[in-house]
């Protein structure tokens, strides 16, 4: 298969911008100093004013990662926020994949118990990015809203139960492939479907099923997963999915984090498709009325990885 992975553009793979998220908060004011804080005003200048440089770049990435992971996970945020929550997470980890000087700082200022995330997040999004690179020309994609998180989590766990093969991994290719359905297209390798069979790879996993419907096509993903190690080797069946070891590592990332916490689906769910510094929205191609806009900043989705072969 080939992957239309260039997305991530998917982690995969990105650039640094994906809508939503909270506002940068202003830097606090600092007050005329009382008789009883004159004597330390050099350490209330110091508080008040805004920080400079990396620091406050890393500080801004830990605020905005912290608040976004904290609350997918948590059951009472109401699915409502969840989109807003899951692209600004998906922009910051995109630009901290773009700038990944920052990532210790962004370690130290994250609390001890999103490290681990924090830290499989990026891991994912710099092994897509190397993974890919976006071709001269926009492609020839059409960007789709993807069908409800609910009904995906029932393919995944059904397919899984049937095959004997986690479906957290099953997950973590279909966002890394085709950011869980949002891309229609065909991959210069001509890989097609939401999974990214081949048209010979499909006709030997996919069980006479069609390869543009997803229950079907996690079927057939988890089928070639089984055949090639799965579930006692993820590894060596994930490498038969797409022989690189960046897709292997990238995938495991995604997966693991979805099989420590399933709600960490519900915020890669509304991750949506770059190819380069682009947005490529629901809705695309662009119409006359609908421009494409740069990103802000770049992490590299574009032509996805090449997939099962």
């Amino acid at each position: 298969m080939s992957r239309l992975v260039g997305l991530v553009a998917a982690g995969l793979l990105l650039a640094a911008c994906s809508g939503g998220g909270r506002p940068t908060p202003a830097a606090p004011t600092s007050r005329p100093p009382t008789a009883a804080t004159r004597p330390s005003t050099t350490a209330a200048t110091a508080t008040t004013r805004a920080p400079v440089g990396p620091a406050t770049a890393a500080g801004r990435l830990a605020d905005e990662l912290t608040s976004a992971e904290t609350a997918i996970r948590d059951p009472a945020t109401p699915a409502s926020r969840l989109p807003v929550l899951g692209r600004g997470q998906q922009r910051a980890y995109r630009s901290l994949v773009r700038r990944p000087r920052l990532l210790p700082e962004v370690l130290r200022l994250v609390p001890a118990s999103l490290r681990p995330t924090v830290k499989a997040n990026a891991l994912a999004g710099a092994e897509l990015r190397r993974l890919s690179r976006p071709a001269s020309r926009l492609p020839r994609w059409r960007i789709v809203a993807p069908a409800p998180a609910a009904e995906l989590l029932a393919s995944y766990r059904a397919a899984g139960a049937k095959l004997g093969v986690p479906w957290q991994y099953l997950a973590a290719i279909h966002l890394v492939e085709t950011r869980v359905g949002r891309i229609r297209g065909t991959s210069s390798a001509g890989a097609r479907g939401p999974m990214q069979f081949l048209p010979a790879t499909w006709r030997r996993y996919g069980g006479g099923g069609n390869i543009d419907a997803t229950g079907d096509a996690v079927l057939a993903a988890a089928r070639l997963l089984r055949a090639n190690g799965a579930p006692r080797d993820l590894a060596r069946a994930l490498h038969a999915y797409n022989p690189s070891h960046r897709y292997v590592r990238a995938v495991t990332a995604y997966a693991e984090q979805i099989r420590a916490d399933p709600r960490a689906f519900l915020g890669y769910y509304h991750w949506q498709v770059y190819y380069g510094d682009i947005l490529l929205p629901e809705g695309y191609p662009a119409t006359p009325d609908r421009p494409l806009l740069p990103s802000h900043g770049s992490d590299r989705d574009a032509e996805p990885p090449k997939g099962p072969r």
